[in-house]
């Protein structure tokens, strides 16, 4: 590379524009949004809820709306960042930009540790679901089938991955409208088996709002964070949006009004319906609704649901691992064959590789089904957690630069500057303290102690045999390898 281009490319990142980085700009408004939406609903909530309404009571509402408020903090901080410079490598690159080198490595290697682990949860959960309707097929060979089958619709094109999760989106959402459609019907016409006993008193008649007291609700919010977790993923979409000055913005501001019906407005209709004492863990709160009201197949149409869901979430890990495995070759941080885009653009290497460590979960599928999915979710916490928090620290280290005149003002900017930022900072570390308080949680800030362990001899070892690695410098991804 010249040193014109050099200094074009400082030039360039000065002003705060995107590298060009070879990918095919193929993801249109309408994938963008339901990408965001998708990420606000997961297997978290259609499943986790309801060991997490045993605990907490109708409280949980609360919970869900008082960590909805942080998650919109923390999306209004990427979204500035995001227009400041919308890169694909997203919140490992704004890292490496704003905090260091060390820290863009871990929060990238961090990131694909998080869709890995939540891919191989996910394919266990898929093969769970099948189970339904096809006890006899063993559980590993339906999580293949799966694993190959996205593994394929990835490398065609972006555009395809994102009509697939487009159409996965569309199942979450119309069932959950439905859902609380169903209910609103229940509350006002009383109708269905549950219409004797459908009031909104049930969210205060059964001791309290409270019923397990203050502590016991506050003790959710790690499984309800969990259950937020992939809305960052809209971020990851930057560098391949066809317009992420209008999209981005559009997809994040949102976010509240998908977080209010999806969430709270689903499960305050479901605790009116169904007394929250009926509620047990290991039972989708959506599933006990249904058959409270007597819906034929109501089971069987929760099952399919949920299999969307899951399926979308490991599409989603496909996708995101690839490109932070690229974003952390061409940074020096992981060999450059992942640098490399196939012909369709797509960083077919990366996530060739990436799901080979998937595949991880097809084998504990096979030697133990029955603990395979409980083996690696707690993983998946610890690094979303420390991928958020390095998404609010940027954010603030940025506002501070162009406070003073450093780097231009995004387009985008959060509402109150960085005041945001920081409340959700002190929210993140007050949920760890809750992980570890917990004895059956805190396994999961064991796994990501040593996680950090070996990322950082990784680091040792690269800086001795790659010394330049230590030092900003600027993207020069390649076009089509």
């Amino acid at each position: 590379m010249t040193s014109a281009q050099v200094n074009k490319n400082s030039d360039e990142a000065v002003r705060g524009d995107a590298p060009e980085e070879g990918y095919e700009r193929g993801l249109g408004s309408r994938q963008v949004q339901m990408i965001a939406i998708g990420g606000a609903i997961g297997v978290g909530l259609f499943l986790n809820a309801g060991a997490n309404i045993a605990k907490a009571g109708p409280s949980l509402i609360l919970m869900y709306a008082v960590a909805g408020v942080i998650i919109f903090f923390i999306m209004r901080a990427l979204g500035e960042l995001l227009l400041y410079r919308p890169v694909s490598g997203s919140f490992a690159e704004y890292s490496r930009e704003f905090l260091g080198p060390f820290f863009g490595y871990f929060t990238g290697w961090t990131y694909w540790l998080l869709w890995v682990v939540t891919g191989m949860a996910e394919l266990t959960a898929a093969a769970i679901y099948i189970n339904y309707w096809f006890p006899s097929v063993p559980q590993w060979v339906t999580a293949l089938v799966f694993l190959v089958v996205l593994f394929v619709a990835n490398l065609i094109s972006v555009k395809l991955f994102g009509e697939i999760e487009f159409w996965f989106s569309m199942i979450k959402v119309t069932a959950l409208i439905g859902m609380i459609v169903i209910g609103l019907g229940v509350l006002t016409f009383g109708f269905s088996a549950a219409g004797d006993t459908a009031a909104v008193s049930n969210l205060w008649a059964f001791d309290g709002f409270f019923p397990k007291g203050i502590g016991s609700s506050l003790m959710t919010l790690q499984g309800v964070m969990f259950a937020y977790l992939a809305v960052e993923l809209v971020g990851v979409t930057a560098g391949e949006s066809e317009n992420p000055e209008k999209t981005l913005p559009k997809a994040i501001n949102t976010l509240p009004w998908r977080i209010g019906l999806f969430y709270v407005g689903a499960l305050t209709v479901i605790l009116c319906v169904v007394k929250w004492t009926e509620f047990a863990p290991g039972v989708s709160p959506f599933v006990a609704a249904f058959a409270k009201i007597g819906i034929p197949a109501g089971a069987a149409i929760v099952n399919f649901v949920v299999l969307t869901a899951a399926l979308s979430s490991c599409n989603s890990g496909m996708y995101s691992t690839g490109r932070m495995l690229r974003t952390l070759a061409d940074s020096g941080e992981a060999p450059k064959a992942f640098n490399k885009l196939s012909v369709t653009k797509t960083p077919a290497f990366a996530i060739s590789v990436s799901v080979l460590f998937m595949g991880i979960g097809v084998i504990l599928n096979y030697v133990v089904p029955e603990k395979a999915f409980g083996y690696v979710v707690s993983v998946a916490t610890g690094a979303g957690i420390w991928t958020w928090l390095m998404i609010l620290v940027s954010h603030v280290r940025y506002r501070r630069a162009v406070d003073a005149g450093r780097l231009p003002a995004s387009s985008f900017p959060a509402p109150g500057g960085s005041v945001g930022s920081w409340i959700a900072i002190v929210f993140l570390l007050f949920v760890t303290c809750l992980i570890a308080y917990d004895h059956e949680a805190r396994v999961s800030l064991y796994v990501m102690a040593g996680w950090a362990a070996a990322l950082g001899i990784g680091w040792a070892v690269l800086k001795s045999r790659n010394p330049e690695v230590t030092g900003r410098r600027e993207p020069e991804l390649d076009k089509v390898g």
